[in-house]
């Protein structure tokens, strides 16, 4: 069911500087189809971090930048570096579930059962240690709910078996855990950090279609090839596990049944708050071998100036990862180059185009505050690129007026809506609803509230320091039709295309699509350069910042 976010624009918020009309003619059709083209193509090997093609395609974003007039984001430089360690899983490993007793005993195959990557950094783990059924995973004083109970002791070594999602709701609590949207605490990678913080040597999350949103041929592929994460210093003290894994349902329920559980059952007990953790009576021995590499891959930084003397020294920040898969496991086909055109070759082009449009503004139309380009890396492997950023910015997190996100742009036909996700959380909910009535569009929210997609893009480790921001998403309400390939891309991309050599360019798509959607953008970053009052965060959002804090106030 789609919802309307029927926000009340404040006059003095948003200031009318020529971008309340369709600024479509600003972009060139062909030089963005060109772009899409060029990012996707094989010679830049799926732009994998830290691959000599990953490299040519960072260089080739910092060429057009340059092309475009952009300054260099990093003083004189295009490029922050960030410090990547990269594992890659020896796919013969397999995972041994052994009963105590020595009575019973299961093995499980890499690829076909479970998936598991090492967060110690370091090219071989061995873990041997009782397997804790935990529920959800999730510690949320907010909605009185501790999977974690007893003493706190107890899963430090251990392996802990977790769900993934949220505990649904209830008819009693139709609000738990958001209702049908998906929170940050049914998120894989809160579910990694909370048991880090408790001392467990690994975690196996259990995959189904419903509750991870897709399917396990997406696990698979994302996790049989080369995971990264940013390098840890010797100075960092943050917990991490030894080893982080998924595993089918059906292999979960085999690994319980060794000690004459059932998984489904436990699955319903879960659902109460009540529920305790559960032993499963077996242990869990993996030795995890994995090629291990370190090397710097680039954020890709650009600064276009305000034209406000005062304000030019706070930002409009856009992004859109420049990373893919690199090459890996091949399809049917024989193909391993996993090109990311969607995702998100045409996101790259799309800012592009905003960044020429932009600097090529009439000198009484250029944007007060500053606009900031950011290409980040490793958004694939965990929003790392952006991570990096909010942890080391180039810029002062603090002189951010918000952050528009853009990942994947229809190239399917243009639409009657839109969605900006996150756009109800901040007072950048009155942009965006001016954008679209301005263009006479339907602002949609998040059309699939359940899957979790605010916490899975590059706006996210800005939103988790209390900068607003809202990642761009087209609509399903085309003004044509879809037919044909249209049709089957957009009916079938999950189970087809996503994460798959098959997301490629293709001479079907509709650049005029993709012009409409890049439009977007452009007239949301320039009304957040343009705003008279820096946006915040509602202070009933969960990543509110008190102004204190965020702005320095007293």
């Amino acid at each position: 069911m789609k919802r309307v976010f029927a926000l009340v624009l404040v006059t003095s918020f948003v200031t009318s500087i020529s971008v309340g009309q369709d600024m479509s003619a600003r972009f060139d059709e062909a030089k963005m189809r060109e772009r899409v083209k060029r990012l996707s193509m094989d010679d830049f090997e799926g732009r994998g971090p830290g691959t000599a093609g990953g490299k040519r395609a960072a260089q080739y974003l910092v060429d057009q930048l340059k092309s475009s007039g952009v300054k260099p984001g990093n003083k004189t430089s295009y490029i922050q570096n960030v410090k990547l360690v990269g594992v890659k899983a020896d796919p013969g490993t397999r995972l041994v579930a052994n009963t105590p007793n020595g009575q019973a005993s299961d093995s499980f195959k890499f690829g076909d059962d479970f998936v598991a990557t090492t967060g110690a950094q370091s090219k071989e783990v061995a873990v041997n240690a009782e397997v804790i059924f935990v529920g959800y995973g999730i510690d949320a004083p907010l909605y009185n709910w501790n999977d974690y109970k007893g003493d706190a002791g107890q899963y430090k070594g251990k392996v802990l078996m977790i769900l993934v999602n949220d505990p649904p709701a209830t008819a009693a609590e139709p609000n738990l855990f958001g209702g049908k949207a998906l929170t940050y605490f049914g998120r894989w990678t809160y579910k990694y950090e909370e048991a880090a913080r408790r001392g467990a040597a690994g975690v196996i999350l259990v995959h189904t279609n419903e509750s991870a949103g897709y399917g396990w041929n997406v696990v698979r592929t994302s996790n049989g090839n080369w995971r990264y994460e940013i390098a840890r210093s010797k100075a960092d003290k943050t917990p991490f596990l030894q080893y982080r894994a998924w595993m089918t349902n059906d292999a979960a329920t085999r690994l319980a049944k060794l000690g004459n559980v059932d998984l489904e059952k436990l699955k319903q007990l879960a659902k109460d708050r009540d529920f305790r953790p559960v032993n499963l009576g077996v242990t869990a021995d993996l030795n995890l071998k994995s090629e291990l590499t370190t090397f710097d891959s680039p954020n890709v930084v650009g600064r276009i100036e305000g034209s406000d003397p005062r304000l030019k020294s706070e930002y409009a920040v856009i992004t859109g990862h420049w990373d893919h898969l690199g090459i890996g496991e091949a399809d049917a086909s024989g193909d391993k180059i996993y090109n990311g055109a969607y995702d998100n070759a045409s996101g790259l082009a799309a800012i592009l185009g905003i960044a020429d449009a932009i600097t090529r503004l009439p000198k009484a139309e250029r944007p007060r505050r500053s606009i900031y380009i950011l290409f980040p890396t490793a958004e694939e492997q965990g929003l790392l690129g952006a991570e990096y950023f909010s942890r080391f910015p180039l810029i002062p997190l603090n002189r951010i007026a918000g952050n528009v996100n853009i990942d994947g742009v229809n190239f399917f036909g243009k639409t009657r809506d839109f969605s900006a996700l996150g756009s109800e959380r901040s007072t950048l909910g009155e942009i965006v609803q001016a954008v679209a009535n301005e263009r006479k569009m339907t602002l949609e929210g998040d059309m699939l509230p359940e899957q979790g997609f605010f916490f899975r893009s590059d706006h996210f480790p800005f939103a988790k320091v209390g900068v607003p921001a809202v990642s761009l998403r087209h609509g399903d309400d085309f003004i044509e039709p879809l037919t044909g390939e249209a049709l089957n891309f957009f009916r079938n991309y999950n189970a087809k295309y996503y994460h798959q050599p098959s997301d490629q360019y293709y001479d079907w798509w509709d650049a005029s699509a993709m012009v409409q959607n890049a439009e977007l953008g452009l007239a949301i970053g320039l009304k957040i350069a343009n705003s008279r009052t820096m946006p915040r965060y509602k202070d009933s959002d969960e990543f509110s910042v008190p102004d204190k804090k965020r702005f320095g106030k007293k």
